[in-house]
């Protein structure tokens, strides 16, 4: 699953021609899209700029797979509004997708213990969701489970998976293990953009580095999968444009990968929303060079 960068013009305004043109090359590589994620800018869009994505994504796809990030919008020391989650559930059903659980200040204050009886109560609302892990190095109402209450989350039955995006391989090693131990259909979607080969290790992902180029990851799993050693110089390739964009600060990954979309000549600015933190123009030739590199991986020979 690779979550959607939602573009925005040379004026500032949301380019919904290049967003759904981006769905499309996704679900066209045989990745799954997945919008009004981070990379979406779900925490800064209103609800009708949600529901707008939604429909255009349902639109490109047909009957395809969707996924959607369900996000309600809080302040520190909110109380839980399952009301609020409900209302985003009922939006993502309307275009038949699978509901991602963004975190909240909400959602995750208090205990584990708390948090996972939240998560229980919204999973009674849908009849499948995935789950979500997020570090606070990406959103200030992130939070990241103790392995007892992870256990738990496994455990709920309509939960098909989890996206774990504590940037941490020995966090994510320990899930994995539980998972093979407790439920092994249990997916694990790794959402650690600087250690992008766990699925060397049974991770499967949602990543938003690989906005930048899904088709390359496409390619690169197909390699992973026949055990071909092009693999590693892909993934390699890959792993330096996360390194390189995934920098302090870390929401600031959007715009690079804005501005890797624009210099491939993807979109038309590499212009963000205007409250997302900003990379300087510098970045570009870095990030060209980076490219170029992937691009050379691309057309490597069979070994």
């Amino acid at each position: 699953m690779s979550a959607i960068l939602l573009p925005f013009t040379a004026a500032g305004r949301i380019d919904w021609e290049g967003f759904a043109a981006h769905v499309a090359r996704t679900a066209a590589a045989g990745i799954t899209p997945a919008v009004n994620m981070d990379t979406g800018f779900v925490q800064l869009i209103d609800d009708a700029t949600r529901e707008n994505a939604l429909r255009l994504a349902r639109e490109v796809v047909g009957d395809g797979e969707l996924v959607a990030g369900a996000c309600v919008v809080d302040a520190p020391g909110a109380a839980f509004d399952a009301a609020a989650y409900g209302r985003q559930f009922g939006m993502i059903a309307a275009v038949d997708a699978l509901p991602v659980i963004f975190p909240s200040f909400g959602l995750t204050a208090g205990s584990d213990a708390d948090f996972i009886a939240r998560y229980r109560q919204l999973a009674e609302q849908v009849p499948r969701f995935i789950g979500f892990e997020l570090a606070t190095a990406f959103v200030p109402s992130g939070r990241v489970l103790g392995l007892e209450a992870y256990a738990e989350l496994v455990q709920i039955p309509n939960c098909i998976g989890a996206k774990h995006s504590s940037l941490s391989r020995q966090l994510e090693w320990e899930r994995l293990a539980l998972r093979d131990r407790l439920r092994p259909e249990f997916q694990v979607f790794t959402g650690n953009d600087l250690a992008i080969d766990m699925v060397r290790y049974g991770s499967d992902w949602l990543l938003g580095l690989s906005t930048a180029w899904p088709e390359a990851f496409a390619q690169r799993d197909r390699w992973w999968a026949a055990g071909d050693s092009r693999f590693d110089e892909l993934d390699d390739a890959l792993q330096a444009l996360g390194d390189f964009a995934f920098r302090d600060p870390v929401p600031a990954y959007k715009h690079s990968m804005a501005q890797a979309l624009n210099l491939r000549g993807l979109i038309q600015s590499d212009n963000t929303h205007p409250d997302s933190p900003q990379r300087p123009a510098s970045d570009r030739p870095i990030i060209a060079t980076i490219l170029e590199r992937i691009g050379r991986c691309l057309e490597l020979p069979a070994s």
